[in-house]
């Protein structure tokens, strides 16, 4: 298979799996959603770098000597249906980069990221990203069974909190947070975000 060393020598309406993917090595990063290319958008703002390092820092603490893991972007996510066993790269469609995500099963982890489903996401959004982060994203991250996703609205200082219902197969909004609010996660009861603290100054 061809290295693509520019992005003009892809199709953008045509469709790819993450072995097409590896052979790409050309500047500006890219998702890969059920197949379509995905262009991402230039470096984060300050705003979303300020509350990224907030929370990276709040999840190294919590998460240090324990057996799950937080990633941050750009760190490649392979998903597929949930009903699947893991896939081969040429079978994959889906590859994403979420802002955060931790993974508590290690042998999802390999050299190229995670192959399969993060325990829990974290979007920041930005308003090049929001419609796909809310819309996209959104189903993806249900169908191929993330636990629980975290939406941030950092202008409006606003964390939307989903967890994945057993029952449906869809998300379910838990909570919103907001002003003085403490964020819990329903994976990590004993786990506390200040959001005072994590707008602070942004």
């Amino acid at each position: 298979m061809p290295t693509i060393t520019d992005i003009s020598q892809l199709d953008l309406n045509g469709s790819y799996s993450y072995a097409d993917y590896l052979t790409w090595q050309f500047d500006g990063a890219v998702e890969l959603l059920k197949g379509k290319i995905s262009l991402m958008c230039p470096g984060p703002n300050v705003k979303h770098q300020r509350i990224s390092w907030r929370l990276n820092g709040v999840l190294y603490n919590y998460f240090n000597q324990k057996p799950c893991a937080a990633f941050t972007a750009p760190f490649d996510v392979r998903l597929y249906d949930r009903s699947k066993s893991l896939l081969a790269n040429k079978e994959v469609s889906t590859v994403v980069q979420p802002d955060i995500c931790v993974i508590c099963d290690s042998s999802k982890l390999d050299e190229q990221g995670c192959n399969g489903a993060p325990d829990w996401i974290i979007e920041i959004l930005s308003k090049s990203t929001a419609k796909k982060d809310l819309q996209t994203k959104h189903a993806l991250y249900a169908e191929s069974g993330v636990k629980e996703y975290w939406l941030v609205f950092p202008y409006e200082e606003v964390i939307n909190q989903f967890v994945l219902s057993d029952e449906t197969g869809h998300y379910q909004l838990i909570k919103n947070y907001a002003g003085d609010d403490v964020a819990i996660p329903h994976l990590f009861p004993d786990l506390a975000i200040d959001l005072e603290e994590l707008f602070k100054d942004v």
